[in-house]
C-alpha cells in the first residue's frame, strides 16, 4: 500500500530538518565586544550649566575606509592594513573616540558638550576632525591613536588645526591587550585635545 504526502507536510518536514541542524550565517561572533572609555569622568550628581558661548560641540570624526568598520585595525607594514583576529569593537571606532573626547573636555574644562542626538545648544566652539589611526602597529608592537583636529569659533574666520598622536606598548597582540593599549592612547590624545580646546 503506497502513501502520498501533501505538499504542506513535505515542506514542514523540510523546515524541521533544517532547524534541527546547525545553521551558520556569517562568521562566528566573538565571545565579547571590545570598548574604550574615558578615564576621567564627570561625577554623578554634578550640575553643569552653559550657554552657546561656553558650550563645545564635538563632531564625530571622519575616518579612512580602513576604520569604517567595527573590526580592530592592524598596521601590518608599509601601507598594508589587516584586522585583529577575534577583535570586534562594540561600535564604530570614531563614535567610541568621540565619547572619550567629549567626556574629557567636560571634566578638564568644565564646559558642556551637548549630545549630538539631542541638540539643545548651538555652541560657538566646534571641534571636528579626522581619526586617522585607531588600532595596532604590529611592527612596533604599539597601540596607536592619531587624530587630526579642527577647531572653529563663531565670530571669527579662523580655523585651527592640530595633529595629536599617542602610542602605547602592548603586552601581547590579542584583543584584550590591544584594546587596553588603545584605550590608554585614546585618553592621552583626548586629554591633549581638551587642554587645547580649553585655552
Amino acid at each position: 500500500m503506497s502513501r502520498t504526502r501533501s505538499l504542506p507536510a513535505i515542506l514542514a518536514l523540510g523546515a524541521t530538518a533544517l532547524l534541527g541542524g546547525c545553521i551558520s550565517i556569517g562568521p562566528k561572533p566573538p565571545e565579547s565586544l571590545l570598548s574604550v572609555s574615558a578615564t576621567a569622568t564627570v561625577p554623578p550628581g554634578t550640575t553643569l550649566t552653559a550657554t552657546d558661548k561656553t558650550a563645545v560641540s564635538v563632531i564625530t570624526p571622519s575616518v579612512p575606509q580602513a576604520l569604517a568598520t567595527q573590526r580592530v585595525a592592524v598596521i601590518a607594514g608599509g601601507n598594508a592594513v589587516a584586522y585583529l583576529k577575534g577583535g570586534l569593537w562594540s561600535e564604530a571606532p570614531n563614535r567610541l573616540f568621540r565619547e572619550i573626547v567629549a567626556e574629557t573636555i567636560q571634566v578638564r574644562t568644565g564646559r558642556i558638550v551637548p549630545d549630538q542626538r539631542y541638540p539643545t545648544l548651538s555652541p560657538d566652539t566646534r571641534l571636528g576632525g579626522r581619526l586617522e589611526l585607531f588600532g595596532l602597529d604590529a611592527g612596533q608592537n604599539q597601540a596607536v591613536v592619531r587624530y587630526e583636529a579642527t577647531l572653529t569659533r563663531s565670530g571669527t574666520d579662523q580655523t585651527s588645526t592640530r595633529r595629536f598622536e599617542a602610542r602605547v606598548p602592548v603586552s601581547a597582540q590579542d584583543p584584550t591587550s590591544v584594546a587596553a593599549g588603545i584605550n590608554q592612547a585614546a585618553n592621552q590624545v583626548a586629554t591633549e585635545v581638551a587642554d587645547w580646546v580649553g585655552r
